[in-house]
């Protein structure tokens, strides 16, 4: 349970059961699936598996994987997709596939004659999804037609999104926006939440139990309070614990390997703008209202407009990395990640 690669298996997933039932059934009976949730809560893994477990034919496509330049790479993309083709021995249908040659409809068309021959749904699965807006010229609308053109012509085809910046998907995909691709097309959405305290605390003691080591619940209840409910973190806490036995190096090791990912999410952040590290550092202390968020971030970094500011905030709320809730009648703003939160906090 405490290996931090993705898992394939059913037997390797802790309390998913609701949600890989709905997600196994989604990818068979809507022809567009979309999974949500936050970073690390285990998205890759649901979809692993239930692309092994259901009675499909599953492609899985990690679109950072295909990022070149701070572009998505036509090529490499198709060369990511044209590999799956032949492991599942697409040749068979007597094609010849080369890069170069070939669009992606062309490849939607091979997929779904594959499926039809052999009276299977094909379901290709592209995770982090939202990096398509990176795609071609047109802020990846070339990518949408293709997909919409695959969804009214494919019986056999299927297609997964998932998105751990969550805004940005829904941004991308547009199903609600009369100008996109997608606007009006049926499809299903899932969301992956991270796990309530006590399921937390389970989750760790579940893991422990597999591998016979005794921790006290001394010890499983601070790793919660420091880490919440996020599974890749707590996977990462108990990787570390069974290496060294003992619970503080584990979650001292656990944060310095948070700090060093989470650092790099924040320099990418940083560069579309300075502004929105000061307003995370805003939050990360306490400040959660708009009107002091902005005091703040002016006090750092000059003067900004009302209309510019608000923009930054919904930016980060679309990214993931805020939310917004309501308090007492009143709007109040806080990090989303307890462990990002405690990793900005330390860059002051």
């Amino acid at each position: 349970m405490f290996d931090p690669r993705p898992k394939e298996k059913k037997e390797e997933l802790f309390d998913r059961e609701k949600e890989l039932f709905e997600l196994m059934h989604s990818v068979v009976n809507y022809p567009i699936t979309v999974l949500l949730g936050i970073r690390r809560t285990g998205k890759s893994s649901i979809i692993k598996v239930s692309l092994n477990e259901s009675d499909v034919t599953g492609i899985y496509i990690d679109v950072r994987r295909a990022m070149r330049g701070g572009r998505i790479s036509d090529e490499k993309l198709k060369t990511q997709l044209l590999g799956n083709l032949r492991r599942i021995k697409i040749k068979e249908l007597g094609i010849k596939l080369e890069p170069t040659s070939i669009d992606l409809t062309d490849i939607f068309d091979v997929l779904n004659s594959y499926g039809k021959k052999r009276k299977r749904i094909v379901v290709l699965a592209f995770d982090e999804a939202q990096y398509f807006r990176f795609y071609g010229a047109r802020g990846g609308k070339d990518f949408l037609l293709a997909v919409a053109y695959s969804y009214d012509n494919h019986e056999w085809l299927r297609f997964l999104f998932s998105g751990s910046e969550v805004g940005l998907l829904h941004d991308f995909l547009g199903f609600e926006d009369s100008k996109a691709p997608l606007f009006g097309r049926i499809y299903n959405e899932i969301t992956l939440e991270p796990f309530p305290r006590d399921l937390s605390v389970e989750f760790l003691k579940e893991g422990f139990r597999e591998v016979k080591i005794d921790v006290p619940q001394e010890h499983l209840e601070e790793a919660v309070n420091n880490l919440d409910g996020i599974p890749g973190w707590l996977v990462e806490y108990g990787y570390h614990y069974i290496h060294t036995r003992d619970h503080r190096k584990a979650l001292e090791r656990t944060f310095q390997s948070a700090q060093s990912l989470i650092r790099s999410e924040l320099a990418e952040l940083e560069k579309r703008s300075e502004r929105y590290l000061e307003i995370l550092k805003a939050i990360s202390l306490g400040i959660n209202r708009w009107s002091k968020i902005k005091e703040y971030v002016e006090t750092k970094e000059g003067h900004i407009t009302n209309a510019r500011f608000s923009s930054l905030l919904k930016n980060l709320g679309r990214m993931s990395w805020i939310k917004a809730e309501l308090h007492n009648g009143k709007k109040t703003y806080k990090i989303v990640d307890p462990v990002v939160e405690k990793v900005i906090r330390g860059l002051l």
